[in-house]
């Protein structure tokens, strides 16, 4: 059973001084990450159609920023979507992150999601199969880079042939690389290729479409990983977000207040594996158990909600 520890996902900041400020506030509160996002969005029809907030910061950027505004805060993001990057010139990227944050990177990817995005961005959004056939692609040229060998890649989405990659990463023999999804083929490379396993937030309904409560799917997902990974499965961590965080003596009444608004009933909500409302003792007994059914011994919350979260980290980081 992996260890516990925690991250929060940065998405807002309208000055340097803020975002500098989050990251040592981040680092200082003892938390292990600060991740960021791959969106590009801003305020508009795009964003309101795909139900995304409107995205402040770029994440190479925001990223290099935070590691050079503290000392033992590792920088990711939550996740790239490979959709979006050269390959090669995104590996090379991130080597320099991991070389000038002395070895605190943490590499997120995913095969992207957002139809609305890619077309807002004027990229083609392929279908499910041939988005996954480039994120195995782009994970297999980003392990190539990091080696520092000569590099033959010749895929049909990525391609880097005749050098070798440079800088090789402080991190050895590579950075982490932690991979997202929902589905059963991406969580099954996952298990196969990464260091993290990243299980994307499970459905709000109380009988999803394929006839599982929250529950059993988030327990349904944990198990295609555990299968996928096999004699790896040990050394592999489970990634997770709680969505909705609440500390809070009255939990029943805050997930009614939060059931309305999602028109959800709220035994669903006070269940649900990506919603945490109860007190500090209370959250950690369930973030404990659901470690057990679940499998997620790394869990990132929202910046609004660090500061708050903070007492929860502190109780079970590295237990």
């Amino acid at each position: 059973m992996q260890l516990f520890r925690f991250a929060v996902q940065g998405t807002r900041a309208t000055s340097a001084g803020e975002w500098r400020d989050l990251a040592r506030s981040v680092q200082d509160l003892g938390y292990t990450t600060l991740f960021v996002a791959d969106h590009y969005l801003g305020p508009g029809p795009a964003a309101r159609e795909s139900r995304m907030p409107p995205q402040h910061l770029a994440p190479i950027t925001a990223m290099a920023m935070a590691a050079a505004s503290t000392e033992t805060l590792r920088v990711g993001c939550r996740v790239f979507c490979a959709g979006y990057h050269v390959p090669a010139v995104l590996a090379k990227e991130m080597a320099t992150l991991d070389l000038l944050s002395d070895g605190r990177l943490e590499f997120g990817i995913g095969a992207g999601w957002s139809e609305r995005e890619f077309t807002a961005l004027g990229l083609p959004f392929a279908p499910a199969p041939r988005r996954v056939d480039q994120l195995e692609e782009v994970v297999a040229l980003v392990k190539a880079h990091w080696s520092g060998e000569p590099l033959d890649v010749r895929g049909e989405f990525a391609t880097a042939v005749d050098f070798a990659g440079l800088p090789i990463p402080v991190q050895r023999p590579r950075p982490p690389i932690m991979i997202g999804g929902s589905r059963r083929r991406v969580l099954s490379f996952a298990a196969r290729a990464a260091d993290i396993v990243s299980i994307a937030n499970v459905p709000f309904d109380e009988v999803n479409g394929v006839g599982r409560t929250p529950p059993e799917e988030a327990a349904h997902r944990f198990g295609v990983v555990r299968e996928a990974a096999g004699e790896r499965f040990g050394e592999l961590e489970i990634e997770s977000s709680p969505f909705f965080v609440r500390i809070t003596d009255a939990p029943e009444a805050a997930a009614a207040k939060l059931a309305e608004a999602l028109h959800t009933p709220p035994a669903v909500l006070l269940d649900h594996p990506n919603v945490l409302i109860g007190t500090v003792d209370e959250i950690v007994d369930r973030l404990q158990e659901r470690r057990e059914v679940f499998g997620p011994n790394y869990i990132t919350v929202q910046q609004s909600e660090a500061e708050r979260f903070a007492p929860v980290a502190a109780r079970l980081a590295g237990k």
